[in-house]
C-alpha cells in the first residue's frame, strides 16, 4: 500500500522524512506530488534519517535507506482547464504519477476527460460537485478519483461534518459506476502520515468497506507500476512489448 504525500518545498517535511515515516507504518511506498521535492530532498534541514549522513535525492537512494518505494509524481494546480491542460502536456513525459487538482466543475470534468491524467485529486475541495456524467468518464478513462481523508483527519467541527458528508456522497457516486479510485491522508508533513490501519478505521466509520479502502491505498502503487512500465523502452502498447522470443518447433 502506497501514501501519496507532499515534501518539501511544497509540504513541511523532506521526502527522505516521509519514507521514513511510511516504512515504520508499514507502507510500501510513497508517492511524492510535489514538483520540485526529489530536486530539494535534504533541503531545508533534517533528511529524514536522523543522522548526520548526507542528504539522499535519488529515488534509488532513498529506497535502498528507507526500504520503500518512492514515486515521483506532481500535482497540477491551475486556474482552469487550459491551463491544466498546458501543464499535464508538458508533464506527462516526465513524471510517473501525474494528478490535477479538481474542486470546481469544470477542472474535475477536464481531468476524468483526459486518458492523460491518473488521478483527480481533491474533487470535493471547492465546493466543487462530482456527479454521475464524471463518474462514468471516470471510468471510462481510467483516471482515479482520490478520497481524501485529510479534513476528516485533521478538521474540526463544521469542516469535518461537511468533509466525512462529501466522501460519502463520492463514495456512493464511485462506487454506483465502478469508477477506479485511490485513497489518501494527504499529508503535508510526516506527523500526519496515518498506518493504513488508521485509514481503514476511519474508512469504516464513514460506512465504507475496509477492503475497498485497502483497494484504494494499493492503487497508487499500481497506477506506478503501469506507467514505469509504459516509459520503458520495451512497451509498445498493452499486452505487446519488444523482446526475442523463440519459435515453436
Amino acid at each position: 500500500m502506497y501514501e501519496a504525500v507532499h515534501a518539501y518545498p511544497d509540504g513541511e517535511a523532506t521526502v527522505a522524512r516521509h519514507a521514513a515515516t511510511a516504512a515504520r507504518h508499514g507502507y510500501d511506498g510513497i508517492v511524492v506530488r510535489t514538483r520540485e521535492a526529489l530536486d530539494a530532498a535534504g533541503a531545508g534541514g533534517d533528511d529524514g534519517a536522523g543522522s548526520d549522513e548526507s542528504p539522499v535525492r535519488d529515488p534509488d537512494a532513498l529506497r535502498e535507506r528507507y526500504g520503500v518505494d518512492v514515486v515521483d509524481a506532481v500535482e497540477i494546480d491551475a486556474d482552469d482547464p487550459t491551463s491544466a491542460s498546458g501543464a499535464v502536456g508538458n508533464d506527462r513525459s516526465d513524471r510517473t504519477v501525474v494528478c490535477v487538482v479538481g474542486g470546481d466543475d469544470a477542472l474535475n470534468r477536464f481531468a476524468v476527460e483526459q486518458p492523460r491524467v491518473d488521478v483527480l485529486v481533491r474533487p470535493m475541495s471547492r465546493d466543487g460537485d462530482f456527479n454521475h456524467v464524471l463518474a462514468k468518464a471516470a471510468r471510462d478513462n481510467g483516471v482515479h478519483v482520490e478520497f481524501d481523508f485529510g479534513p476528516a483527519l485533521r478538521a474540526a467541527g463544521g469542516k469535518r461534518v461537511r468533509a466525512l458528508a462529501d466522501l460519502r456522497k463520492l463514495r456512493e457516486i464511485v462506487s454506483h459506476y465502478d469508477a477506479p479510485h485511490v485513497v489518501s491522508a494527504n499529508a503535508r508533513s510526516h506527523l500526519q502520515i496515518r498506518a493504513p490501519r488508521e485509514l481503514v478505521a476511519v474508512g469504516e466509520a464513514v460506512g465504507f468497506d475496509a477492503e475497498w479502502v485497502r483497494e484504494g491505498l494499493r492503487a497508487w502503487g499500481e497506477i506506478a507500476d503501469r506507467n514505469r512500465e509504459r516509459r520503458s523502452e520495451a512497451f509498445i502498447q498493452p499486452g505487446v512489448r519488444l523482446g526475442t522470443y523463440e519459435e515453436d518447433g
